[in-house]
Order: C-alpha cells, then sequence, then structure tokens
C-alpha cells in the first residue's frame, strides 16, 4: 500500500492537468488506500467515476477512472479502475467519432495508442504524445482534438509497463518509439514528428531523437536524464511513491529499482549530437529531478529553451501556464507566425502577468 499523505500529494498536479474541479473534496475523504471499500483511494475515486459516466458525462467519469488507478495497477481495485477508465473513454471517443485505436507490435508486446487525423489522403506533421510512470494514455488522449486544430495527426500512448503497453521498460525501451512511426508513416508525415514527451518518457523520446531524425523537436517536463540514474545519495531522498513505481516497472526491489536503470542515462555525447529544439519545463524544487539533470541539459543541447517555475515536480501551480507554453513551444519548433501562435502566446502572457501580480 501507497502512503495515503505522498500519495495525496502527488496526485494533484495530476487532478490539476485533467481539470477535476472537485478533487479537493474527493481527497478529503479518502483515509486508506487498502481495497475499495468506503474511504479508500481507489474506491472513492472510481464511485466519482461511475457517478458521472451514469450521467452521460464520459470524459469527466474517465479523468475520476484514471486517478483511481493511480500511481500503478497493485491489484484488484486498481485494474478494475484501469478498466473503467479506458472503457470510458473509448465510448467518449466513439462519439467523437475521429479518434481511433492504434495497436503496434514491438518486442513481443503491445504498443496500445489512441490517435487521429491519420490519413493516406492527407498526410500531416505528427504530434507524439507520452506522459510518465503514473499516467495513463487517456489522461492526455482529448490533446488530440487540439492536435487536429493545429493542422496535425496526434497520438498518444504510454510508457512500457504503464496502462495498456505490455512493453517491458528498460534501457532499450526508446526504441518502441520507432515502431509507432513506422506503423503510420503511410498516414502521417513522419519524419516531421514532434512530441511532447513528459517526465521519463522524456529521457526516453531524447534517447530516441539521437537514433531517428525524423523527430524534429522535444517538449519535455520534470524528465531525469543524468545525475538522476547515477546518484546514489539522490536516490535515498527520492519518495516512496517513485520508488515504488519504478520497482513495479523494472521488477526489482524498491531500494535498488532507480540503481538498475544505470543504463538509461543519457551522456554528453547523445545530447550534444541534438541538432533540434529541445524545450523543457523546469521546477525550482523538483522533488525527483535533481538540479544535475537540468544542468546537464544546459551544457550540453544545442537548442534548449526552458522555462522556470518556483514549483514542485509537475509545476502544480502553474498548470494553465505550463499547458500553454507546451502548445506555442510545438507551434515555435514547426515555424512560421501562425493565427493559433499568436493567440496562445498572448493568452500565456495574460496568465503570466496576473500570476506575478502581488
Amino acid at each position: 500500500m501507497n502512503d495515503i499523505a505522498e500519495l495525496k500529494r502527488f496526485a494533484v498536479v495530476h487532478a490539476r492537468a485533467q481539470n477535476i474541479p472537485d478533487y479537493r473534496d474527493l481527497l478529503d475523504r479518502i483515509t486508506t488506500d487498502d481495497g475499495d471499500g468506503p474511504g479508500s483511494w481507489a474506491g472513492e475515486w472510481t464511485r466519482a467515476g461511475r457517478a458521472l459516466e451514469d450521467r452521460g458525462e464520459l470524459l469527466a467519469a474517465c479523468r475520476r477512472y484514471a486517478m483511481a488507478r493511480f500511481p500503478y495497477v497493485d491489484g484488484p481495485a486498481r485494474q478494475n479502475a484501469l478498466d473503467r477508465c479506458v472503457g470510458a473513454f473509448d465510448l467518449w471517443r466513439s462519439d467523437l467519432g475521429h479518434v481511433q485505436r492504434l495497436d503496434v507490435p514491438h518486442r513481443g508486446g503491445r504498443v496500445r495508442c489512441w490517435a487521429s487525423g491519420l490519413s493516406t489522403g492527407r498526410r500531416r506533421p505528427l504530434l507524439l504524445i507520452t506522459g510518465g510512470i503514473v499516467t495513463v494514455k487517456e489522461q492526455w488522449a482529448p490533446v488530440l482534438v487540439q492536435a487536429r486544430r493545429l493542422g496535425m495527426a496526434g497520438i498518444v500512448t504510454e510508457m512500457p509497463g504503464v496502462g495498456e503497453n505490455t512493453v517491458g521498460y528498460d534501457e532499450s525501451s526508446w526504441q518502441m518509439f520507432g515502431s509507432v512511426l513506422d506503423a503510420v508513416a503511410d498516414r502521417a508525415l513522419v519524419d516531421r514528428t514532434y512530441a511532447i514527451a513528459l517526465s521519463f518518457s522524456g529521457t526516453m523520446m531524447l534517447r530516441h531523437a539521437v537514433a531517428d531524425r525524423r523527430i524534429r523537436g522535444v517538449v519535455t517536463a520534470g524528465a531525469p536524464v543524468s545525475t538522476f540514474f547515477t546518484d546514489h545519495d539522490w536516490h535515498r531522498t527520492l519518495p516512496r511513491v517513485t520508488l515504488d513505481t519504478l520497482a513495479h516497472l523494472v521488477d526489482a526491489p524498491a531500494e535498488v529499482a532507480v540503481e538498475k536503470m544505470r543504463g538509461h542515462a543519457l551522456t554528453a555525447e547523445q545530447l550534444a549530437s541534438l541538432d533540434i529544439p529541445v524545450h523543457c519545463i523546469v521546477s525550482r524544487r523538483d522533488e525527483i529531478i535533481p538540479d544535475g539533470d537540468i544542468q546537464h541539459l544546459r551544457d550540453n543541447l544545442r537548442h534548449l529553451r526552458t522555462v522556470e517555475n518556483d514549483d514542485v515536480h509537475g509545476s502544480p501551480n502553474h498548470v494553465t501556464e505550463s499547458r500553454l507554453w507546451t502548445a506555442a513551444s510545438v507551434l515555435r519548433m514547426r515555424g512560421g507566425r501562425s493565427v493559433q501562435r499568436f493567440v496562445i502566446e498572448a493568452l500565456l502572457r495574460v496568465v503570466r502577468s496576473r500570476g506575478r501580480r502581488p
């Protein structure tokens, strides 16, 4: 079981990112992480989701189910939540009409995705989106609607071992992105792929970009790249929920899980070889990503652009700003001065100015 206080603390950014307005009330009702009864993590979030699903509010229900299985499936209660999450999203996307399933085989496993805008008749640039070790693809799939508005095809997927992704998580897992691009090469302009890869998937995406020049730009946040994997003293300070989730993914005891991941670290030479824009959201009080990792990026990437927030991991107090900054970054990477970019950058300036008011 997870420590409830820690679980609540790290769930806030995900609740805010999914626009769950009543998350505080739900968290206040939760007193245990055991089973699915009253007061339990999975039980309270799942019941909130079922109430919304009964009213036909499928996307809102999906978001509560995603929180119910947070941070990873560790038994029947969270597996039920994941199944309900995928089911509710499947119904929502069926009504929407333009989001489709995409299953990609890779190394004996399956990378399951949601996609939009794929077409043999009109191939578009591709926006590829992945979350981190605790987030399922359904949390990000509504971005597919926004991708269409930007004239792009879109794919959202998950890290290995997360959600419905059955690929194993190891130092070569980044290769799964190549399989995804290959699978849609006839329906999207995959040689013009832009990635939003958050947290640990950012590490994977940067490594993939070293080998695959089809990636034309990467937006990331809270991505471990070097010191995280190699500093044993830092490992001892990591939140238990992070260690337990990594242990689940790499199939190792929590005490040695990060040590087992040393091969995930990106070298200075690998980063220096990237001749693409990389935009990164930095949280100055990040409990998971050490300052040395941000410095490693600054020392070695040729085209790095950062925004810094005085916040903890995931910048939960800057969700709207981060969302706008990410969208503006993708448009900046694509080039040109589109109407969408003008509007988004104007909104970003408004949000930032409000944040600076005393």
